[in-house]
């Protein structure tokens, strides 16, 4: 079984779980590739390479960080544009919270998905750190990788034997997922408000890695942001002198990679709103009641 993931990460935990996905489905016999999707040419057609590696796949993944309860709008474009005929895909996404709205997420992306006779076998989620709206601590930070790892092998299985999960119904999440789409219109807008301070050494890295070629140079060696931003975050994130301003939103900035170490002793406590504190409460319960089961079931050695 041979399986292209395509993968669209803003700042990197994305791309981690996809990878770790892949070589859940290695161990199990497939042969897998992974295929980022930053720069994508305009067209109405994928770029050959990417078309080719698609149709001769068996099966494809489409991994993406979740914007506003939604894919983010180059996922909806790569989706417009996949070669038919289809065949089997399923979804991995990642959020800074497990809130069952996220389930939403895949809503507009299905739709494009069924008219391209692509069907979704199974949907995916795994919490991962905030890089927008507030930073998590180390332990927590760990606390999702670890338990997202975890999982994956257990998914992977499922996926192989043809097992199908899919995200929860949730009432008028649909209403909300669409209301909430309008940030693929505000991040176009907002992201033409993104600053630099005088921190700023130019370094240029935002300019290589912004993954929609949102930020150049000007001809007097200023940075200059236009009107592609997908608000992915990886420029801020990722600023080595926490120099870049992100318009509006620049009071939910957080700046600086998670390092993912595993806490010495008691870790701190990290506190949340009543929404949010039950919500992880249930995301892990479920995960350790998933994995305690699965423990169960393994063959004794």
């Amino acid at each position: 079984m041979r399986t292209v993931i395509a993968v669209f990460s803003g700042t990197g935990n994305t791309r981690r779980l996809a990878e770790a996905f892949g070589e859940a489905l290695r161990a199990l016999g497939e042969e897998v590739s992974l295929v980022p999707l930053d720069n994508l040419p305009a067209g109405d057609v994928l770029p050959e390479p990417l078309a080719v590696a698609i149709q001769s796949a068996d099966r494809l993944g489409i991994a993406y960080p979740v914007h506003a309860f939604n894919a983010p709008a180059n996922l909806l474009q790569f989706a417009k544009r996949l070669p038919t005929p289809g065949k089997t895909v399923f979804l991995l996404n990642t959020s800074g919270e497990p809130l069952r709205l996220n389930g939403m997420s895949s809503r507009k992306l299905r739709a494009i998905l069924q008219r391209r006779r692509y069907p979704v076998q199974s949907e995916y989620h795994y919490c991962m750190p905030y890089n927008i709206i507030f930073r998590h601590g180390g332990a927590m930070a760990w606390r999702m990788l670890d338990t997202a790892l975890q999982l994956i092998p257990l998914d992977a299985a499922e996926l192989v034997q043809g097992i199908s999960r899919q995200p929860d119904r949730v009432p008028l999440g649909g209403v909300i997922a669409c209301l909430a789409r309008i940030e693929h219109w505000g991040a176009r807008l907002n992201g033409r408000l993104y600053r630099v301070s005088d921190a700023c050494v130019r370094c240029n890295q935002c300019v290589r890695q912004c993954p929609a070629g949102n930020i150049t140079v000007g001809a007097s060696g200023q940075l200059q942001f236009g009107g592609h931003c997908l608000m992915c975050m990886r420029c801020s994130l990722h600023c080595p002198k926490d120099a870049i301003r992100i318009g509006l939103f620049n009071g939910w900035k957080v700046n600086g990679p998670y390092h993912f170490q595993k806490p010495a002793g008691e870790p701190k406590s990290q506190r949340y709103n009543r929404l949010l504190t039950r919500a992880y409460d249930r995301y892990f319960r479920e995960a350790e009641q998933r994995l305690a089961a699965a423990e169960q079931t393994r063959p004794g050695e």
